[in-house]
């Protein structure tokens, strides 16, 4: 069983738009989302598996934007570690944001991918992230303020033979989001999804496929993601897909989805199987 560790910074400064935690945090987007919430004002809840790494960020960040922050040391496909995470966003009065960005990725056929790594990935990018959101949300309605930000995937809307495992759990995330959107319509707590296409983080690497067989210029950097991630947040964007330069085409398929959706409400079998003739 993981150990999970709680340390916090004894600085005073900062914080002037509240905490964030923030998932995966010590590498890739979630190290590029630290930085930029910190620089905006933010105290930090820094979670992730590599202590290491964990201290060595906070350190860094407290140093360059005195602002408070909490290292957790804990793999969120592990139950006890979840629960301590969770906890902390139910019982923190200061947590106004958070982003689900921990995720990992296993890709290959399902025949011949272990099923433990099915379902750490399962763990990790499904449960946790509905655990997590669920733990902040009710405090964050009590409030009257909050952010929930879930990273998905381009790839909620497509799989391949490769990646049907993973395009499951990002379309999970997606659908889940969107509803989670609509329940929090009424109140002042937002919800974003972000859906990335290919970006250079280390999730290649770790999923078998490495980043140097994909086309360079299909491939964002990071900085550059997390950084139109936050402008859509700014701008009020629901759903921000950081890489898709006409929006109408993401318009178009969303009427498309709800027209499909209309025309299905119909008490009777489509004629094309002539059920009961």
């Amino acid at each position: 069983m993981t150990n999970t560790t709680e340390k916090t910074s004894t600085h005073k400064a900062g914080g002037k738009e509240g905490t964030a935690l923030v998932t995966g945090a010590s590498a890739g987007l979630g190290k590029i989302y630290a930085d930029r919430l910190a620089g905006r004002g933010y105290d930090l809840i820094l979670v992730a598996r590599r202590e290491d790494r964990l201290e060595a960020l906070a350190e860094e960040l407290r140093g360059r934007y005195g602002v408070n922050i909490a290292t957790i040391m804990a793999d969120l496909a592990n139950s006890g570690d979840l629960d301590k995470v969770a906890k902390t966003l139910s019982t923190s009065e200061t947590i106004t944001m958070l982003v689900n960005n921990a995720g990992t990725s296993t890709l290959g056929s399902l025949g011949d991918t272990p099923l433990a790594n099915v379902d750490s990935m399962t763990d990790v990018n499904i449960t946790a992230l509905v655990r997590l959101s669920l733990a902040a949300l009710p405090a964050f309605k009590r409030r009257g303020r909050g952010t929930i930000i879930n990273l998905g995937s381009i790839l909620s809307f497509h799989t391949l033979p490769h990646s049907s495992a993973y395009s499951g759990t990002k379309g999970y995330v997606m659908n889940f989001t969107r509803g989670l959107q609509q329940e929090v319509a009424e109140t002042n707590v937002r919800v974003q999804l972000v859906l990335p296409a290919a970006t250079a983080t280390d999730i290649w690497e770790l999923s078998g496929v490495p980043l140097d067989r994909l086309d360079p210029t299909t491939v964002m950097d990071p900085e550059a993601c997390v950084d139109a991630a936050l402008a859509g947040l700014d701008q009020g964007e629901l759903i921000t897909l950081p890489s898709l330069e006409d929006i109408e085409l993401f318009n178009e398929y969303d009427a498309a989805r709800l027209k499909l959706l209309s025309a299905t409400q119909r008490s009777a079998p489509a004629t094309r199987y002539t059920v009961g003739k």
